[in-house]
């Protein structure tokens, strides 16, 4: 999928643990774990305004669009 979620890198930097930011964000830390790891189909606007929030960054800092190589 050409869409990485580098939650991991933006959780590092503001030296925060995911449990504080499922916490602070209202869901479970299995589901944030499923986010972080890019296995979920989709996001809410409203999780990715919490998150953002609870960090202080853009969706951007946290969604990336790369693309994938041919014949990958």
């Amino acid at each position: 999928m050409p869409i990485v979620v580098n939650l991991d890198v933006v959780l590092a930097q503001r030296k925060m643990r995911s449990k504080e930011l499922a916490a602070a964000i209202g869901i479970t830390e299995a589901n944030l774990s499923l986010l972080k790891s890019g296995k979920v189909r989709g996001v809410r606007f409203e999780t990715l305004a919490k998150i953002c929030e609870a960090l202080e960054c853009q969706p951007g800092d946290i969604l990336e669009y790369r693309l994938e190589a041919e014949g990958a």
